[in-house]
């Protein structure tokens, strides 16, 4: 197709051929890209509204199908201006290999933070309490008196005869997963039985 046009533009556009084609190229593909997204876009809400779908399902497809046309519409754009696909794949399978073992690494510090927000904010236990994590229905667990709540883990004064003063360092996510059981102040309270 260049050889074709060669022949019918004047020589002096002859080497502007060379960032005429390409720009030419990537504004079709972009053209095209919102022209596709446009049209996906139309169908979802059309279906959405036949089926009575909900928007919260509806907008989260919407704005996936919208970011993959215009990745995969940059991808070919980058590779008509002369950018091997094999660094770009590499380069992004490569930063997203590295994110997620990131994000991967920090989730359960962030979440241990998370939870110590919600300690202080909630109140389920405060120092000096005893609790009980219970794991499941009656089967006892973690007890001990609450010493320190810090932001990744909560201090336990071991309640266990076998472990007379043994501390226990319980992660803060802990005690939004188990049921929980109280004592103020570090008395326990036993239910008074009616018979």
């Amino acid at each position: 197709m260049e050889r074709s046009l060669r022949l019918h533009l004047p020589p002096w556009l002859h080497e502007w051929l060379d960032v005429i084609v390409p720009l030419a190229q990537v504004a079709v593909i972009l053209l095209l890209a919102w022209l596709l997204q446009w049209l996906l876009r139309r169908l979802l809400t059309r279906l959405g509204t036949r089926y009575q779908l909900p928007d919260a399902v509806i907008k989260p497809a919407r704005n996936l199908l919208r970011w993959l046309i215009y990745v995969v519409a940059a991808l070919m754009a980058l590779e008509r201006l002369g950018v091997s696909s094999d660094v770009l794949w590499t380069g992004i399978t490569g930063f997203v290999t590295v994110g997620a073992v990131a994000f991967f690494a920090a989730w359960s510090v962030l979440s241990n933070l998370f939870c110590a927000l919600l300690i202080f904010t909630t109140r389920p236990f405060r120092e000096d309490d005893v609790i009980e994590l219970i794991d499941t229905g009656d089967k006892p667990g973690l007890k001990g008196r609450v010493t320190d709540i810090r932001l990744i883990y909560t201090i336990l004064e071991d309640h266990d005869p076998a472990h007379p003063g043994a501390l226990l360092q319980v992660p803060n996510t802990l005690f939004f997963q188990k049921a929980l059981r109280r004592w103020r102040g570090g008395v326990e309270v036993r239910a008074m039985t009616t018979g």
